[in-house]
């Protein structure tokens, strides 16, 4: 790791030191979203060992003091949601743009980063893929359960269909990444049945060739 991507990295962790929410990583308590970005990295280079720095700041800090802008803010419903989800990327696009640019990253790094923190380009761009697949395989592994919990009124089918539509999200070396997991036989099951309702749309995905 490079001094300058430690800096940066450590300044994501220090935006989170007011976090109002907690969880625990390696049997230590710490901001909710310190431990989001640190799973995200690991997951990462896991998958993609060769990813630039670039990519690493992105899935660091994809979710930087994303508390800072309130869903409660925005209407209920598809459309109130996706406004909060846009008005958030911005928000984390622009908080990276100035940590980078105050270590010395250039206009065209910041740029790539602010890119793919607004989900630009998704299905088109290897890079834009290779972080959506780290997103869902990190929700399926650390953060299926508490949703699951969170909406305990949704039956099988519901769940199915969300967890079908992460899945039309991912390319097959996100799939893979995510069967590979050590899940409870209920995760399993939810996802293979997703799978089997989406496998045309799927063999379809795997020929974009998104996947390094």
């Amino acid at each position: 790791m490079t001094e300058r991507l430690a800096k940066v990295l450590a300044d994501i962790d220090a935006a989170h030191a007011d976090d109002p929410r907690r969880d625990v990583l390696h049997g230590k308590e710490m901001p909710f979203e310190v431990v989001y970005s640190r799973r995200m990295l690991e997951r990462l280079e896991n998958m993609y060992p060769d990813a630039p720095e670039t990519l690493k700041i992105a899935a660091y800090g994809q979710h930087i003091r994303r508390y800072d802008v309130a869903r409660t803010d925005y209407p209920q419903g598809r459309k109130g949601y996706n406004q909060w989800r846009k008005a958030a990327r911005e928000h984390h696009a622009k908080l990276l743009g100035e940590i980078m640019r105050k270590h010395g990253y250039g206009q065209d790094e910041i740029a790539e980063v602010q890119k793919l923190v607004r989900k630009e380009q998704l299905k088109k761009d290897r890079l834009s893929q290779a972080l959506e697949n780290v997103v869902d395989v990190v929700f399926v592994e650390h953060y299926l359960q508490p949703f699951i919990d969170k909406y305990a009124d949704y039956d099988e089918d519901k769940l199915i269909d969300i967890v079908a539509k992460t899945l039309l999200k991912m390319s097959p070396k996100g799939h893979a990444a995510a069967l590979a997991l050590d899940l409870p036989e209920e995760h399993r099951r939810l996802i293979e049945k997703a799978i089997e309702k989406v496998k045309p749309q799927l063999e379809r995905m795997a020929s974009a060739d998104l996947d390094w």
